[in-house]
């Protein structure tokens, strides 16, 4: 199975309209370097570790979790959910946890 975190942190990273360099700037990086970090992380050489990670799905408005997941529904789900309020993300998980008649 391959590592689905470059592939989905590079087209998140173009959804939002940033180039590594962008991003890696925003996150704190020195502009000689930013461009040069996002893209090993994007080729999966590197891996950002879990803080640096959170950072990044907050810059780039994803839950974290879908840099993470290996199934492209769950992973679309994820971000789906994401962006609902808390109350209705708990409604339907009452909704997806109730016993089937």
């Amino acid at each position: 199975m391959t590592n689905p975190l470059p592939i989905r942190l590079k087209a998140a990273r173009k959804a939002a309209g940033l180039t590594q360099q962008q991003l890696g700037m925003r996150l704190g990086m020195e502009q000689s370097t930013a461009s040069a970090r996002m893209n090993q992380y994007e080729k999966g050489k590197h891996a950002p570790d879990y803080q640096t990670m959170q950072r990044i799905a907050q810059e780039l408005g994803f839950p974290v979790a879908y840099f993470y997941c290996d199934d492209d529904l769950l992973a679309e789900l994820l971000c789906a959910l994401a962006k609902l309020p808390k109350e209705r993300q708990q409604e339907m998980l009452l909704q997806l946890s109730a016993p089937k008649e």
